[in-house]
């Protein structure tokens, strides 16, 4: 009885047995610790990773933009304070302080009597121009001429007049032009043997110099700068005495204006005519025209200073005189 027992759960066991091989996986002979090889399944996992990444920048596009108001805060965005404290601290911590023109200048000569620097040294501005149009346009570069109320340069500058007339060439050369002429000085210059600051003609001649365009370039006698014209005591005269300057790098202004060694009424006067001069280059109606101003003396740290305290001068005296008609 013992052994038909023994027998039956043989048989059921081995029964038990057959039905678990035949529902999974068999892993006879590898060791349940081996590694297996499922299947990999790229197309099913990649096709919900983008549908995520599209998600995520719609959810990118459609989130709003904040904009941070700081007008009522303590100290400006991103900065420690408004202003220091004291004169010592670290400049990058702070806004950058715009001076006064005047305030600019005396701050140059307070930096030269500090540094013990020599107080016969030239005076540069630097300025930015918003050379920008409507309609992805630009403003030409430009250069222009402009005759400073306190010149300060101690020699007079080389101006060659080109006439046809003997007369007008005689009174030139008189009148402080160093070479004057026609059509005879135009292979001496294309040869080096004479040369000048300032080329000035008359309307007559300007057709016969077309052979210096590309030697002289810039200094090709135009009528926007007002080298050609019939008057040529008075081109002489402003270009014995101009201060020239121009546009570098489509629209940047870097220029001497004065001597620190003037006084301080002499360096605003010529700051000045320069800056009114830059914006008369500057389209009707096309707002403010210069966007940073710098000033700085040949051995100082430069001084930001705010132009619009000298342009807006004339507007204010026009102003004045205007109400003073309507009074009277």
């Amino acid at each position: 009885m013992a052994s038909c027992s023994r027998t039956v759960w043989k048989v059921f066991a081995g029964c038990q047995r057959q039905l678990l091989r035949a529902g999974g996986p068999a892993f006879t002979g590898i060791s349940p610790t081996a590694p297996r090889n499922l299947p990999v399944r790229t197309f099913a996992a990649v096709k919900p990773q983008r549908k995520n990444q599209k998600e995520d920048k719609e959810k990118e596009v459609k989130k709003e933009r904040r904009v941070i108001d700081d007008s009522d805060s303590q100290k400006p965005y991103g900065f420690t304070g408004w202003a220091p404290v004291d004169d010592v601290y670290v400049p990058r911590f702070y806004p950058r302080t715009n001076y006064g023109a005047a305030e600019s200048v005396d701050m140059l000569k307070t930096f030269q009597r500090l540094d013990f620097t020599p107080l016969k040294q030239p005076i540069f501005i630097d300025l930015r121009l918003n050379m920008k149009l409507e309609k992805k346009k630009k403003v030409d570069a430009f250069i222009s001429t402009v005759h400073l109320p306190h010149p300060f340069k101690t020699e007079m500058n080389k101006v060659l007049v080109f006439t046809a007339d003997a007369n007008q060439a005689q009174f030139a050369l008189e009148s402080g032009a160093v070479f004057a002429g026609g059509v005879e000085l135009i292979q001496p210059i294309l040869d080096d043997e004479i040369s000048a600051d300032f080329y000035i003609t008359v309307p007559d001649m300007l057709q016969k110099l077309v052979p210096l365009k590309n030697k002289l370039r810039k200094k090709f006698p135009k009528s926007k700068r007002g080298a050609v014209g019939i008057n040529i005591l008075k081109m002489l005269a402003m270009f014995k005495t101009g201060h020239e300057y121009m546009v570098e790098d489509d629209c940047y202004v870097r220029t001497q204006i004065a001597m620190l060694d003037m006084t301080d009424e002499q360096i605003l006067a010529n700051l000045e005519t320069v800056l009114l001069d830059v914006c008369s280059q500057r389209p009707a109606g096309m707002g403010p025209f210069i966007e940073r101003a710098i000033i700085a003396s040949q051995t100082s740290e430069a001084v930001w200073f705010r132009s619009e305290d000298l342009l807006q001068k004339p507007t204010e005296q026009q102003q004045e005189e205007g109400k003073a008609v309507l009074t009277i």
